[in-house]
């Protein structure tokens, strides 16, 4: 973000700023940003509002390109960015869903407390380690033939729960009930299915995280209490991963296939990393019938990880996980492109949503959210970082009138993985976490340097925005007590 874009923000709401679309020539929409006053100044050193510039060149796109206040430099769409383009004359971008397709969190209940867990704590992170593979390359023991790959693209967390992998009110209470429609296992080619055949299960690396958390505040009794939240000290379970190798192959080939069309279907775009298709073209179904493999596989892996969690709770604890009250809160993705109707200029429409680093925020009464929760309103999952905390909310309207049912997704990277290693070298970061009662599991120092609370942003911040503009309203802040890392 140059200067003169941050001269050319116009202040047009509390935390909301707007790039006007004659800021550059080719902009077919303006640009919004969601931030604080004080945040202005991060943005500005990141340069992530020149992306959202160039997302709003893309053919077909309506309303705005959208920043949230997690905003940071990405592949293409800034991580943080939500754009809409039409289905009739707009274009797909696998760069406005990124490599890991359908990252999402999933947060399990428990009727434990903080006082329960604290003496077995230690043996609990470390069993749940063993039960969750993690790291680069991480393979997990399920071994996936090719009719079985197939049908986990197809079928996502419902082929997982039939195979014994939790049940089914899971996917009550997880978006699209863990499986996407539109699926298109030939349009995913060999490689993605060799990566994905040993990986379902398994964390990876990077900023996934699988996290022992307990209830540190409530904002809204309402909300919790139809969450299942009984109030502070309560242990929960936060996950966070995606489609490991297998989506980050599939952008991987999409990438290519759309940028050797581009020329073909006469776009043109300010940044070769947008490179798209016009949605309803051979080469834009293509890809979205792939990544919505991918979206499958990640919740059918996320689906493995948390019953392998609650197997980790009943042998540290003796008891089946339902007496320990494991029940699902929540499972939605922040890296995805979904058809869904919104009011564009007075008139519905069908739209081609892309949010990268952006969680769905619906409000209560909208269809898509599940039957438990239509009197609250969606779920809204917004990890922080493992040092300080982490929140709950609920989508409100603002998200739906403004940003297409959207709003931020984490913390937001304040600094790069090396820069935040330079910068720690010499720390021990486990035994400073230890100091602060948070127990971890990683694969060595660098895992946890990438990840310290020096590499974000104050979560609490982008939340507040959130809370103050009125796209997700916030319930409940969580504590970190133990954390497995990729």
């Amino acid at each position: 973000m140059t200067t003169d874009i941050r001269e050319a923000l116009h202040r047009i709401g509390e935390c909301t700023w707007e790039l006007p679309r004659d800021y550059r020539q080719g902009m077919r929409v303006p640009g919004v940003l969601y931030a604080s006053e004080r945040m202005l100044d991060e943005v500005a050193r990141d340069r992530a509002m020149e992306q959202v510039v160039n997302v709003a060149f893309l053919p077909g796109i309506v309303g705005r390109s959208l920043a949230m206040p997690d905003i940071h430099w990405g592949y293409g769409f800034p991580i943080g960015g939500v754009a809409a383009t039409r289905l009739d004359s707009g274009v797909v971008s696998p760069g406005g869903v990124g490599f890991d397709i359908n990252c999402g969190i999933r947060l399990l209940l428990t009727n434990l407390a903080e006082a329960d867990i604290r003496p077995v704590l230690e043996d609990l992170m470390s069993t749940l380690q063993s039960k969750v593979p993690s790291g680069l390359g991480s393979r997990g023991p399920i071994r996936l033939s090719g009719r079985e790959i197939d049908s986990v693209m197809t079928r996502g967390a419902e082929w997982s729960v039939q195979q014994g992998y939790g049940e089914p009110e899971d996917l009550d209470v997880t978006e699209e009930r863990g499986r996407i429609g539109g699926a298109d296992p030939g349009s995913v080619g060999k490689r993605p299915r060799e990566r994905g055949a040993s990986q379902l299960g398994t964390l990876g690396s990077g900023n996934h995280f699988l996290e022992v958390q307990c209830v540190e505040e409530v904002y809204d009794s309402a909300a919790a209490r139809v969450m299942g939240f009984e109030g502070p000290g309560q242990v929960v379970v936060m996950l966070h991963c995606g489609s490991r190798g297998f989506g980050h192959q599939v952008c991987e080939d999409h990438v290519k296939a759309v940028s050797q069309a581009m020329r073909g279907h006469g776009i043109s775009v300010p940044d070769r990393q947008l490179a798209c298709a016009p949605v309803e073209s051979r080469e834009g179904r293509g890809y979205l019938g792939a990544m919505r493999c991918a979206a499958n596989f990640a919740w059918a892996n996320r689906q493995v990880i948390a019953h392998w969690t609650r197997e980790a709770f009943e042998q540290v604890f003796g008891v089946p996980w339902r007496d320990l009250g494991m029940h699902q809160v929540y499972d939605v993705s922040h890296n995805i492109a979904k058809i869904e109707r919104h009011t564009v200029d007075g008139k519905r429409a069908e739209l081609c949503v892309h949010r990268k680093g952006a969680t769905s925020a619906f409000p209560a009464g909208h269809p898509d959210v599940p039957e438990r929760y239509s009197e609250i309103g969606q779920p809204v999952l917004i990890p922080g970082d493992m040092g300080r905390y982490s929140y709950v909310c609920v989508g409100g309207e603002e998200a739906l009138a403004g940003a297409f049912g959207s709003s931020c997704h984490g913390a937001g990277r304040r600094r790069s993985r090396g820069a935040a290693k330079r910068m720690l070298k010499g720390r021990d970061i486990r035994a400073e976490l230890a100091e602060r009662g948070i127990v971890t599991r990683a694969r060595g120092w660098a895992s946890l340097a990438e990840e310290a609370s020096e590499a974000y942003k104050d979560v609490a911040d982008v939340v507040d925005v959130c809370d103050r503009v009125g796209l997700a309203s916030k319930a409940v802040r969580l504590r970190p007590m133990g954390v497995v890392k990729g």
